[in-house]
């Protein structure tokens, strides 16, 4: 590990108290999220209003020394207002390509299922391929970049499910519920929670994550764990309950985000825990449940029961 990796390992230990001060009672949630950031993955976090979704990507952003646009979807937004446009200089007498808020470090797409599925979709070159195309000219993206994208519960009126192929670029999908009792008293006895986030001050530069991202690549993975996703990815192609199994691209986000977590717990090494803890995250918003699965409870909810009796089902390499 380089000198420069090592110190950034310290400082995202120091990184993840940080945000646990900020974001109070969501511990697993802040851990994910830090995953998904140094696997090169993008983030959807779904909740009701309030819960806590906005505050932890500005949090985020305040603690790391990067570029942060926020953009406030909504049901009249067009492409160009997320990726630019290009307008002809009467000076230079040719089109010039002025950038969106895409064209940043990390990018808060808030309430991203507010919006239509013609604007949702303009982010799908840019989450894939850290890149924007317009006139036939690339326009590559600043590293690293990350979407963290926020959206209510589809349930909730005047809003557009994402589609397939959108889920299919985030790394994972996290809840944010309810904090509990005890975690809610601490936020309420607290002098202010905004005052708290103006006090984050930055703990790792960009440089410093790219050079965690590149550890994070090393990171020792057995061929007996790449056998063991690798039967879960197949169960769930197989599965009758689901109509649609976890891509290609699904089981390399499960192995990039099992990397992750071993080095986020300072490991060089994975273990079958990390799998099976990042399975349903992963996985959830990737498949699609067919309807001969019976469960009052709801659609995102009954992926997560099928994916969890999938991957208890699964043998775990000694």
């Amino acid at each position: 590990m380089s000198t420069q990796a090592l110190r950034a390992t310290n400082r995202a230990a120091v990184l993840e108290k940080t945000l646990r001060t900020v974001i109070r009672g969501q511990d697993a949630v802040v851990r994910l999220s830090l995953v998904a950031l140094f696997a090169r993955g993008h983030l959807l976090i779904e909740g009701v209003p309030g819960t806590g979704k906005t505050t932890l990507a500005h949090t985020i952003a305040r603690a790391l020394n990067v570029d942060f646009q926020r953009v406030q979807f909504t049901a009249d937004m067009l492409p160009s207002d997320v990726l630019g446009i290009s307008m002809f200089s009467a000076v230079e007498q040719k089109f010039e390509f002025k950038r969106g808020p895409v064209f940043t470090n990390i990018l808060l797409a808030d309430e991203i299922n507010r919006t239509t599925p013609k604007t949702q979709s303009a982010l799908l070159e840019a989450m894939n391929e850290n890149q924007v195309t317009m006139d036939r000219d690339s326009h590559p993206l600043p590293q690293p970049f990350l979407v963290i994208a926020t959206q209510n519960p589809v349930e909730h009126h005047g809003t557009y499910p994402l589609p397939e192929s959108q889920m299919d670029r985030f790394l994972m999908r996290l809840h944010m519920g309810y904090p509990a009792p005890d975690s809610e008293r601490q936020i309420l006895r607290s002098e202010a929670g905004a005052a708290r986030l103006d006090d984050v001050r930055p703990i790792l530069s960009g440089d410093e994550v790219v050079a965690i991202q590149d550890e994070v690549g090393r990171v020792r993975v057995d061929d007996s764990l790449v056998e063991y996703a690798l039967n879960i990815v197949n169960r769930t192609r197989e599965s009758a309950y689901l109509s649609l199994g976890v891509s290609p691209r699904g089981s390399l986000m499960l192995y990039r985000a099992a990397q992750s977590m071993a080095y986020v717990d300072g490991r060089d090494f994975t273990t079958p825990e990390d799998f099976k803890a990042l399975a349903v995250p992963v996985f959830a918003h990737r498949v699609v449940v067919s309807g001969r699965y019976s469960s009052t409870a709801k659609k995102s909810e009954q992926a997560e029961q099928i994916l969890r009796e999938i991957v208890e089902g699964v043998p775990v390499p000694v």
